[in-house]
């Protein structure tokens, strides 16, 4: 089971952009995380008149490794691990692993 996903509130823990918190818009791969408004690059766009794609410089997200974010527990305000758990019916859901606290209920 994936631990992080889309529309899950994240914080950055390492890197130039360490602290921030964003939302994940997009997950690329089993290893890698878009996430709003972090790790943004600029593009030299170049301009396509078939298109009508004007060219110039923009700013774009790039993918994050998945050990560089950490889930935001709204308890602790603060960044948290998570685990996996069985309930009695039998669905898997994550929790926060410092104060045991159900994420997908």
């Amino acid at each position: 089971m994936i631990k992080i996903r889309k529309g899950d509130d994240v914080i950055v823990t390492t890197g130039r952009d360490k602290g921030k918190r964003g939302t994940v818009l997009r997950i690329m791969d089993t290893e890698h995380v878009l996430v709003e408004g972090v790790n943004k690059v600029k593009k030299h766009q170049r301009p396509i008149p078939m298109k009508n794609v004007t060219g110039g410089i923009i700013d774009k997200e790039m993918p994050l490794h998945v050990s560089n974010v950490a889930l935001f527990n709204p308890g602790t305000k603060k960044a948290d691990r998570v685990g996996i758990r069985l309930l009695q019916d039998g669905r898997r859901v994550r929790y926060f692993k410092s104060n045991g606290e159900v994420i997908d209920a």
